[in-house]
């Protein structure tokens, strides 16, 4: 009668649009990678991963992940993602490029998307815990320290477009904490600062390459800028209501590379055109603006940052992704939440969301007293 019990108040308390609107926007992603008898298609194993990460989210959202509060908890995540970055140096293939990814068979698992989550729970729970010295600039260093570690590592790999997202996340958790703006002016100085030395020593040519291209498209539209070129052809191409589905050339004759991860949103605008574009926008929009609903009723300053956390990342993987295909930022390799085609990164992103959807819950089952007074066990040094 316990299960049945909590199971009931599961039912009633969680916001399950947190869980409807990402599942539409991976089935829409699906239908949009689905080949239709042309080739080999994604859509099979990314429905496939559909299926698992709904039951992972689901089984988030019945369990108590108020655990995640502890520093233990955090410290030992933490650990582990730095590890299984430096296992990667040693023990993974090269992909593209880069040795971004473990391969079991069949499968391939990328730490950088798990790291983001361990992320927002690192800097949730620093944040939290000074939310009231937040003026100190040490906790802009301290914080930042943390995150340059598996962000340092990932540049090496090299993975540029994860490191962009992760140093948009940290800048993005540091201006909602409450950082004076004079801090936030010192940390764009030294990201200038830093953005200038890596272009000078840290980039590899094709990178520099697509910047270039980006700045001056037409210099070389079949080399550098061939990709990015594509995509603002497959977006423009659409016009207003779209080829329709299935009936879009740049990617189905694959003139569009990649299409079903880095420029499925140019795919996807090709054959649903603006008004397909605007649609997908404005689902992205509405989860958007529920999580931050959810952030600003939290129980708690760690779930209220954690849970602004996921916003950060999800906007600035959608703003990079969508720019991107747009023309209007150099290639850099970003998928777009759940409708990009990949495993590790959808049940990342379900995870993420079962874990607010479950923090909220408990939030609102418990009194505000007990709350309090749990939530100094859970944040326990």
């Amino acid at each position: 009668m316990s299960w049945v019990h909590k199971s009931s108040s599961a039912l009633r308390h969680t916001d399950w649009l947190l869980g409807i609107v990402p599942v539409v926007l991976t089935l829409i992603g699906i239908i949009t990678m689905h080949t239709f008898g042309e080739g080999a298609s994604h859509a099979p194993r990314q429905l496939m991963w559909l299926a698992i990460s709904a039951v992972v989210f689901v089984g988030l959202v019945f369990a108590d992940m108020r655990f995640i509060r502890r520093t233990p908890v955090i410290v030992s995540g933490y650990v582990i993602i730095l590890i299984l970055l430096l296992l990667l140096f040693i023990v993974a293939p090269t992909i593209q490029g880069a040795k971004a990814w473990f391969s079991l068979g069949p499968i391939s698992f990328q730490p950088a998307d798990a790291a983001k989550l361990v992320l927002i729970a690192l800097c949730a729970k620093y944040f939290s815990r000074r939310h009231i010295e937040i003026a100190n600039v040490r906790h802009v260093i301290t914080s930042g320290l943390y995150v340059a570690l598996p962000l340092g590592l990932i540049l090496i790999q090299p993975d540029l477009g994860t490191a962009a997202i992760i140093g948009l996340l940290w800048f993005g958790l540091i201006v909602v904490s409450g950082v004076p703006k004079k801090h936030i002016a010192i940390v764009l100085a030294l990201g200038a600062l830093t953005a200038g030395m890596f272009w000078t020593f840290g980039l590899h040519d094709y990178q520099r390459d697509r910047i270039v291209s980006f700045l001056n498209p037409a210099a070389d539209p079949y080399g550098a800028g061939y990709n990015a070129y594509q995509a603002v052809i497959a977006t423009g191409s659409g016009e207003v209501f779209g080829k329709g589905i299935g009936y879009g050339t740049q990617s189905k004759l694959r003139f569009l590379p990649e299409y079903q991860t880095d420029f499925i949103f140019a795919a996807f605008t090709e054959e649903w055109g603006f008004f397909g574009m605007v649609l997908i926008l404005a689902l992205y929009a509405f989860l958007f603006a529920r999580l931050v609903g959810i952030a600003r009723h939290a129980a708690t300053n760690f779930d209220a940052f954690f849970t602004l956390g996921v916003v950060i990342l999800f906007l600035a993987h959608t703003v990079l992704h969508v720019g991107i295909n747009l023309g209007l930022l150099p290639v850099t390799g970003t998928t777009i939440p759940f409708m990009s085609s990949g495993g590790s990164h959808l049940l990342m992103e379900f995870a993420a969301l079962g874990i607010v959807a479950s923090l909220a819950r408990h939030g609102r089952e418990v009194p505000r007293a007990a709350l309090a007074k749990e939530y100094h066990g859970y944040g326990s040094e």
